[in-house]
């Protein structure tokens, strides 16, 4: 009771103080209890740096599975007779896949436990990822695509649902934002990784490095990670009363309003992302080895916009932070449609640029909304998390899918509707606010 106590005593500086007492009164984990009185004993720095980078590495296997392989696309294509639109389907499929599977790994991780769910899924995908570099055919490697984004999403997912158990207002704010300033480096070394694997050997081993670098985090997980779930705040896994929950979050509007303004905002830049290959190939005419001149700015942007949000937390209030990210989102937007309405050759740099501003926007905009949302449903995090992750991911599919390949043979097309989408994001959200204002007010 004596050690419980001193738990209790210092980590309530740090933590949300209702929830760690919950924790410190339990028999818990002797790793949990380490990893709370290590936090407690730093007042919680440099466990939550070591958390960050954690959480923020499991976050990059969805990038790393798109991203490393957009060098390869010609490759892979002559290999297999696949023509631009059939290779777009790699990026689809997974996305549809990661999407459908999201709804199950938040309630998995709500009644196994955060940690055995993560380690599962990362088992798979380094199988799914072997799978691929063994494919003969274009439909052998989309099934394993397809199995891929059934598991990638272990790390995004639960990962959010980590963070909401451990930490509570701005300090979760500030922990979001630091993941999302580590994890923003893999959409910009993807693609270089990628092309620099294919001018070493062939594209099977982009998948041959996703498959280790899997198996790495497998080891990490099982070294560094804790459980932060414990036992008597598990929910059972029932199929009937998973169904009625995700149903009674479809039904509730205050949370489709802040799902949708978040999914619609990141759509925007995902568009972006889906089009790189047409985008740095076609239009730019930069080559297989010219990625990192569209994704270094627009993850540049990405990490500095985390970083402001993390600083900005406790001194900013939540809604001006919003406005001003919705506010870059827009701008970059018109910046970008009268440029390429104006020119038929598309320079580097009035191209990314914006789209680095649009980044820095969705990158004050997103960790405020996802917190709000994971603190609608208190005691089913991992499945508001898996909501929320299906909304985004289904929207991605539509832009990778149908939007890029219909759209990004025109970049002021391209540019019009990724305007739209933050336009519309922005709506959404300013409805949700004054709703909730009003709500407040009665």
């Amino acid at each position: 009771m004596l050690v419980e106590a001193l738990i209790t005593e210092f980590v309530s500086e740090a933590f949300d103080i209702v929830a760690l007492r919950r924790l410190s009164k339990r028999n818990d984990s002797i790793m949990s209890c380490c990893f709370l009185l290590s936090c407690a004993m730093s007042r919680s720095v440099s466990a939550a740096r070591h958390l960050a980078l954690i959480l923020a590495l499991l976050s990059m296997l969805g990038p790393f599975s798109i991203d490393t392989i957009f060098p390869a696309f010609p490759d892979i294509g002559g290999q297999f007779g696949a023509d631009k639109l059939a290779m777009q389907q790699t990026i689809s499929v997974y996305l549809l896949a990661y999407a459908v599977m999201s709804v199950v790994h938040g309630p998995l991780s709500d009644a196994l436990g955060r940690r055995r769910v993560i380690i599962t899924g990362l088992i798979v995908f380094a199988l799914a990822s072997i799978g691929c570099a063994l494919a003969t055919s274009l439909p052998m490697l989309l099934g394993f695509r397809a199995l891929q984004g059934l598991s990638a999403g272990v790390g995004l997912i639960v990962g959010r649902a980590v963070i909401r158990d451990v930490f509570a207002g701005d300090d979760a704010q500030r922990l979001m934002s630091q993941v999302s300033m580590i994890f923003g480096v893999a959409p910009a070394i993807a693609p270089i990784v990628g092309a620099w694997l294919l001018g070493w050997s062939d594209w099977t081993w982009i998948f041959w490095f996703l498959a280790l670098f899997a198996a790495g985090l497998t080891l990490l997980v099982l070294w560094r990670l804790p459980e932060t779930l414990q036992p008597e705040a598990r929910q059972p896994l029932q199929i009937g009363r998973m169904l009625r929950g995700y149903w009674s979050m479809l039904g509730n509007a205050a949370f489709m309003r802040l799902a949708l303004a978040a999914s619609l905002n990141f759509a925007a830049l995902f568009l972006y992302i889906s089009s790189a290959p047409a985008l740095v190939i076609d239009h730019l005419k930069l080559g297989q080895d010219g990625f990192a001149w569209f994704f270094v700015p627009m993850i540049g942007g990405m990490m500095l916009g985390a970083f402001a949000s993390g600083r900005l937390a406790g001194r900013l209030s939540s809604v001006a932070q919003i406005r001003l990210g919705f506010a870059c989102c827009i701008i970059a937007a018109c910046i970008n449609l009268g440029y390429h309405t104006q020119t038929g050759a598309p320079a580097v740099l009035p191209t990314v640029l914006p789209v680095a501003l649009n980044s820095f926007g969705i990158a004050l905009v997103f960790p405020i909304l996802t917190l709000a949302i994971l603190d609608m449903f208190p005691a089913t995090r991992g499945a508001a998390s898996s909501m929320q992750a299906f909304i985004s991911l289904l929207m991605n599919a539509l832009m990778a899918g149908v939007v890029s390949p219909w759209l990004s043979h025109e970049l002021a097309w391209l540019s019009a509707a990724a305007g739209l989408l933050s336009l519309l994001a922005w709506s959404i959200w300013r409805w949700a606010h004054h709703r909730q204002t009003e709500l407040a007010a009665a």
